[in-house]
């Protein structure tokens, strides 16, 4: 009953979003993106053979950020560090939180014990419950950052990385960005897979206290494992970290275009004019988005379209799919009540773990 009160509470603040962006939208005119290399000074991150993970994810995000500056004028980027220094996991979100960031993007390595042959490939987190051993293990890596923190206990409030009861919290969060966090996710893993050629291991959900801190849409890339050697040598070449850079930055294009979309209708009143977008007829808009609308479960992206019978389904039947850019999004359900979408979202989950609710209108994604 409280987890779907939450859920309703959420979804009255995206109508009062929709109601109240024009006035946001004219108060804020510049995008800032916050990018986060992990580890950093007396925290090496990952150990490869040869490599360290901070030296890697640093040369990457800086080379990130460069891209973004040069192409992209009206954006503002801001690091958490751009030097090897060491910076308390609730100081990068004060960073990002701090100057009312857009996107948040934290740059990572993974790596397994030396005892067990070492995976290859990426994957991209979002913030939420890890519903499998790996990506427990994944967050638990990663969160233990902060345990070269002074009195970590005290300030994460008894949070221990190492004690799987400790994120039990993440299944009581309801994350209001978790929709943007999950469409940037997939833009950056279909980008890293096929343009930086990468094995993909698919966007997935934990419990990241990075991500869980800043109040904004996020991600965590995992760029690759450099406890795997065929690995570690693309990571450590300044090829291979100029193309996961482009990569990542091609997927932001994709986003800020998409922002800059939703954002123009709100403040390019001349624009509006010209389509014939009367002050009325906005304001009609804006009541008939607050209308509910088609709600679908999202569970699985393709770069190709399948057969009904593809193993990829799990034998879901029956499913939709769209087209965004050149990636099919399949569906499952289709119904206009917000609790049986929820349970269908439970249905769902429990064969492709990181599905989640999508919102149609005239057939088209509006949320």
């Amino acid at each position: 009953m409280l987890l779907r009160l939450k859920k309703i509470i959420i979804y009255c603040l995206g109508i009062l979003f929709l109601i109240s962006a024009e006035s946001v939208f004219a108060q804020k005119n510049q995008f800032t993106v916050v990018i986060d290399p992990g580890h950093g000074g007396r925290d090496p991150g990952a150990l490869g053979s040869s490599s360290r993970e901070k030296d890697i994810v640093l040369s990457v995000g800086k080379k990130l950020g460069e891209l973004i500056k040069n192409n992209h004028k009206d954006v503002n980027v801001l690091f958490t560090r751009d030097t090897d220094r060491f910076v308390e996991l609730n100081r990068r979100a004060e960073i990002a939180n701090k100057a009312k960031a857009d996107l948040y993007i934290s740059i990572h390595c993974n790596a397994l014990d030396r005892r067990r042959q070492s995976p290859r490939g990426v994957e991209t987190f979002v913030l939420g419950l890890h519903r499998s051993k790996d990506n427990l293990d994944v967050a638990k890596a990663e969160n233990s950052v902060i345990l070269y923190e002074e009195d970590y206990s005290t300030k994460y409030q008894g949070f221990n990385p190492n004690e799987p009861e400790s994120y039990i919290m993440f299944e009581f969060m309801t994350d209001q960005y978790l929709q943007q966090s999950v469409y940037f996710a997939t833009l950056v893993q279909n980008r890293l897979v096929n343009n930086s050629k990468r094995t993909n291991r698919n966007v997935r959900q934990a419990g990241f206290l990075v991500l869980r801190e800043v109040g904004m849409p996020s991600i965590l890339v995992e760029l690759g494992y450099i406890s795997n050697a065929a690995e570690e040598r693309y990571l450590k070449t300044e090829s291979g970290q100029r193309s996961l850079a482009n990569s990542i930055f091609l997927a932001f294009n994709e986003y800020k275009r998409e922002y800059d979309k939703k954002s123009h209708v709100f403040t390019n009143p001349e624009q509006r004019q010209a389509a014939g977008i009367s002050q009325q007829n906005q304001q009609n808009r804006t009541v008939a988005s607050a209308q509910p609308g088609e709600y679908r479960i999202q569970f699985l992206t393709s770069p190709r379209k399948l057969n009904n019978n593809a193993p990829q389904l799990k034998g879901l039947k029956p499913v939709d799919f769209y087209i965004d850019g050149t990636t099919y999004k399949y569906t499952y359900g289709s119904t206009s009540d917000l609790n049986e979408v929820n349970n269908l979202l439970r249905t769902v989950r429990a064969k492709f773990k990181d599905a989640f609710v999508v919102e149609f209108k005239n057939g088209r994604r509006v949320r």
